[in-house]
């Protein structure tokens, strides 16, 4: 079986010049750079996000899509779940 997954990976500079990935999952595919920019000024303006009292997501600075793909060989979480080896 395979499986696709599909993540934003947003990279902000944050108040003290260093660079922070967020990766959210189920990403809306083929948003283009506009829509992608103001969803990230969004989350840049809302001071929401801190560490160690650094806002942590204060500028956009890149986003991409990535594309993860599992194929799986084998899988025997089913037989292990019941009981059985």
């Amino acid at each position: 079986m395979t499986n696709t997954t599909k993540t934003w990976r947003l990279t902000f500079v944050g108040a003290d010049a260093k660079k922070y990935t967020l990766a959210l999952t189920d990403a809306k595919a083929n948003l283009n750079e506009e829509e992608v920019r103001v969803a990230m000024e969004k989350i840049a303006t809302s001071n929401l996000f801190e560490k160690e009292e650094v806002q942590i997501y204060a500028r956009a600075h890149a986003a991409a899509y990535v594309d993860r793909t599992v194929t799986d060989i084998f899988d025997d979480s089913a037989a292990t779940a019941g009981g059985q080896n």
